[in-house]
């Protein structure tokens, strides 16, 4: 039986094309893709991502802990401040992508992915055995609403909250006297928010946001635009882009580990190997030269040599043609610029190699770039 979010029902109500998403009922479009996908590009749009996990990590022990299983440097985060990170095993694979919150000392928040909920507490709880840690899996009593495109602040300041806040931060604070946690993060590469929020305000405060962004041509969005936003900003999804066999620096995040980290963590002896001697892989982007579209698994080649695969494709309606993330041999000769050939349904199609993210992010987040 497919899982559903408190908000199952006002999805269903506004019509949308529900799908099985990691185990849940999801809506993946309400109008159209593309519709959808431009409204978050030139206005606003609401997502329901209640099926994102949430794991509060409390202790006296909480940033040894957390110092060992990611890469990322936790002791450099203060309170309110995020980082994004990845969740390594002992050969530097990725388990997971996160978000990792400190709330305040010794308690933080990891916002991970819905497929990977019982996976990670598994490895959080096989991790934390020498340390005084308390790791507490709520992700079954809160909803996580979306909201996203350049008129999110309007939305908000409809609602009353003006207050400026930084990217990559998050607040507590009451919106309509709903206490909320406000995080300044996303995952279209637009300005925007993530609202964290007890189930029963969900229902609610969704209402309120779809009243509150009716000035400003606010859409509900479905998990089809959420994926063409994403890959359009460059923004790895777990499953197709990232693996337990796939290290940060293989895929393309060497941006995102710190070389200067003291503390050992999982798989460290690894990426810093790949970090100084480089890799066998390296992660491309690809514009297409026709419409056609490449899809995940698809064979990438260069010079008739099979060099590497698709790992996340689409059309992308920002910029009207076809794209895709490419995990890859890491051959020199193959940069910005490169012709290299998609094989779709046993037809080679022509793709030139591009800077990626595909579009200007209009957050203030490092970009990925190659």
């Amino acid at each position: 039986m497919l899982k559903e979010t408190v908000l199952h029902n006002n999805h269903v109500e506004l019509g949308a094309k529900m799908v099985d998403f990691a185990g849940w009922h999801m809506p993946v479009q309400y109008s159209s893709i593309i519709e959808e996908h431009k409204n978050v590009r030139q206005n606003v749009g609401l997502f329901d991502v209640s099926h994102m996990g949430e794991i509060f990590i409390s202790g006296k022990d909480s940033i040894k802990f957390l110092q060992k299983i990611v890469p990322q440097n936790i002791e450099n985060l203060f309170d309110s401040k995020a980082v994004y990170c990845q969740l390594t095993n002992e050969n530097g694979g990725i388990i997971d992508d996160l978000i990792i919150y400190k709330l305040k000392d010794e308690k933080y928040l990891a916002i991970v992915n819905a497929s990977r909920v019982d996976t990670d507490i598994n490895w959080f709880i096989r991790n934390s055995l020498d340390f005084d840690v308390y790791i507490d899996n709520q992700s079954h009593n809160y909803s996580l609403i979306a909201l996203q495109g350049p008129k999110s602040d309007d939305v908000l300041k409809n609602l009353g909250y003006e207050t400026e806040q930084d990217f990559f931060t998050i607040r507590e604070v009451l919106i309509k006297n709903i206490p909320v946690m406000l995080s300044k993060t996303g995952y279209t590469g637009e300005n925007g928010y993530e609202i964290l929020l007890k189930n029963k305000f969900a229902k609610e405060m969704w209402n309120l946001l779809l009243q509150a962004g009716k000035d400003f041509s606010i859409l509900p969005i479905g998990l089809g635009a959420r994926d063409t936003l994403r890959l359009e900003a460059a923004l790895p999804l777990y499953g197709n882009d990232l693996s337990e066999e796939t290290t940060p620096i293989e895929a393309g995040l060497s941006w995102t580990v710190p070389k200067d980290k003291t503390a050992a963590y999982n798989g460290k002896d690894v990426i810093l190997n790949q970090i100084s001697s480089g890799t066998q892989k390296k992660v491309i982007g690809i514009k297409m030269i026709t419409r056609v579209v490449p899809r995940h698994e698809q064979e990438v080649y260069f010079n008739n040599e099979k060099v590497g695969e698709v790992t996340s494709g689409s059309f992308a309606p920002s910029i009207n043609c076809s794209i895709a993330l490419c995990n890859i041999l890491n051959k020199p000769e193959i940069s910005v610029g490169s012709t290299v050939q998609v094989l779709i349904r046993d037809k080679f199609y022509d793709a030139v190699v591009v800077k990626r993210p595909f579009i200007n992010k209009r957050n203030s987040n490092k970009e990925n770039k190659e």
